[in-house]
């Protein structure tokens, strides 16, 4: 009886310790993230900073854990997102933000914004001129 579970206690054992280092993982987000409120509306179409949008093809939405959301189970909620357009303007990557990343701060929300900030991506922090 204990040699069948021993196996499964020395698994929930290593899982005790590899919870709390994926919490502390840190995302990195390219240079061209730009930061939004997304909702989405009816996939494909969807309404960043109020304004509406399309998903592109292949579209990659990561919630907060980094795991792949569909975009049909996200509808209708606001999220604080970071996110890439593809070269049509359609968002193409999309991360749903955490407390801890919603607090850096400043993140530009704008192309035009980005080009005259300077990006860390070290530290994953911009800075204005």
């Amino acid at each position: 009886m204990f040699r069948c579970a021993l196996p499964g206690l020395s698994v929930l054992v290593l899982l005790a310790f590899v919870q709390p280092a994926q919490a502390q993982l840190q995302r990195n987000f390219p240079a061209n993230a730009l930061r939004g409120e997304l909702r989405i509306t009816q996939p494909p179409e969807a309404l960043l900073n109020g304004v509406p949008v399309r998903l592109a093809p292949g579209a990659r939405i990561r919630d907060t854990r980094n795991m792949l959301a569909m975009s049909g189970a996200l509808a209708g909620r606001p999220m604080v997102v970071n996110y890439t357009l593809d070269t049509l303007g359609l968002v193409l990557d999309v991360w749903v933000l955490t407390e801890q990343e919603r607090a850096r701060q400043p993140w530009p929300s704008s192309p035009a914004q980005a080009s005259t900030w300077v990006f860390n991506a070290a530290a994953q922090t911009w800075s204005r001129p």
